[in-house]
């Protein structure tokens, strides 16, 4: 039985690779994508335009204004006369930002109280609004260094924050270790998909049937190559991190290819579910774009799963893909260990036994 399934895992391999297009196909979007996901999507803001508001008029006010003003990242693009106009300003997304300086804040400085400054931020694009609260937040923070080392106020409290496993806030770092999981997720659900769909399509279906390889047999066959392909592809992921990107490698070598290769299976298994129910390639590649796009919204990746509504969450954890994302950065970034990253584990193995028993269940009643 091993030689029969080392005989089609040939025969498997040489129908994907026999083809210089297919070879292509399977090596450059991969890292055109890496590329493009490191340098272009990225959270990073390098321009965050700002309106103010400023009713004290004071020189404290003034000094707080040009520490924005004067910062990179910040440009004032409005001044408000009045709070009424703020509410515009977002709704029509002239300002990323309001900053709202009250009445007496010099004051409340000179008396050694806390001042409020206001700070109002558009917050259709969570990412971009959180990212933006972070900078206003330092600058203020600066502002009030700043003042205490002039002895002008007295901190009550001193507030410093550290980011664990991403200690410069490089977005890039938590996109590329999750795309080892995530591009290769659009192959090897392609691939698979496409499996036994293709054999009905080209009328070689038949010629398995009359092969001496069991139905068990051939179906491992059909599994093995598009995991293997996976593993490639989250190998080239891996290495573009890791050379191009100079992203530290924290975790262990062996772990991270366990996780994807169980990770793999799983999203195999669906593949050749939906093949196996195809009558042929055009269903399976339709049923594939139709899976392939909740998969990758509800992973994670893009949105944190805590923002999500709850029955969506519920949702998320029926989905192969939100495992391997969160598998990829744990083990990448934290150097989370096997009994750490064990509850992410077993569902994916779950996921695993059920897909590729219902593939095989479908593929013997095709049979």
């Amino acid at each position: 039985m091993l030689n029969q399934i080392l005989v089609l895992l040939r025969k498997e391999l040489l129908m994907i690779l026999k083809d210089r297009r297919s070879r292509i196909i399977l090596v450059m979007p991969i890292l055109v994508q890496t590329i493009l996901f490191g340098y272009v999507d990225t959270y990073d803001l390098n321009c965050v335009e700002y309106a103010l508001l400023d009713e004290d008029h004071s020189q404290s006010s003034r000094l707080l204004i040009n520490a924005f003003d004067g910062n990179a990242i910040f440009v004032r693009t409005q001044t408000l006369q009045n709070s009424t106009q703020i509410a515009e300003i977002l709704d029509e997304k002239r300002a990323l930002m309001v900053v709202h300086i009250q009445s007496g804040f010099e004051r409340l400085l000179i008396l050694k109280k806390t001042a409020p400054v206001q700070i109002l931020i558009d917050g259709r694009n969570s990412n971009v609004a959180a990212t933006a609260a972070a900078y206003g937040q330092n600058i203020v923070n600066r502002f009030n260094s700043s003042r205490q080392n002039l002895g002008k106020s007295q901190a009550l409290i001193t507030i410093e924050s550290r980011s664990w496993y991403n200690p410069n806030l490089e977005t890039r770092w938590g996109i590329l270790p999750a795309l080892t999981a995530l591009l290769a997720v659009i192959q090897v659900l392609s691939i698979a998909g496409q499996s036994i769909a293709r054999e009905k399509e080209q009328g070689t279906f038949d010629q398995l049937l009359v092969t001496p390889l069991s139905p068990s047999a051939i179906l491992l066959g059909k599994t093995l190559p598009p995991v293997l392909v996976g593993l490639v592809q989250s190998g080239l992921v891996f290495l573009a991190a890791r050379l191009i990107f100079q992203i530290p490698f924290a975790g262990s070598y062996l772990l991270l290819v366990l996780a994807l290769l169980v990770f793999n299976f799983a999203v195999v298994g669906i593949g050749l579910c939906v093949s196996a129910f195809s009558q042929n390639m055009q269903q399976a590649m339709f049923y594939n774009f139709t899976l392939l796009m909740p998969m990758i919204l509800l992973s994670g990746f893009a949105t944190p799963i805590a923002s999500m509504p709850q029955a969506f969450q519920i949702a998320t954890l029926a989905n192969p893909v939100r495992y391997g994302v969160e598998l990829a950065q744990r083990i990448y970034l934290e150097d989370a260990q096997f009994s750490q990253i064990l509850p992410l584990l077993w569902p994916l193995a779950v996921m695993a036994v059920l897909t590729l028993s219902c593939a095989a269940h479908l593929f013997k009643a095709k049979l």
